[in-house]
């Protein structure tokens, strides 16, 4: 794997809110989790939120981000 490989970034994942509102919370937070990714939430087709898995939380707050001050 080369430097270039490094920096190429996965795409995020994006859920429609319809998605949650016919129960398929669950099943879709724990996907997200296990695969430790983050996702969009989309509303009318707009990003409304970002889900974030609880590992990679725990990684951005021991490089010394944490979100939840912006």
């Amino acid at each position: 794997m080369d430097s270039q490989d490094k920096l190429q970034k996965q795409p995020m994942d994006f859920y429609n809110m319809s998605n949650f509102l016919k129960g398929q919370s669950s099943k879709l937070i724990t996907k997200l989790s296990d695969e430790d990714r983050t996702a969009f939430v989309l509303k009318n087709g707009k990003p409304i939120a970002v889900l974030i898995s609880n590992e990679r939380y725990e990684r951005l707050l021991k490089s010394g981000i944490d979100i939840a001050e912006y």
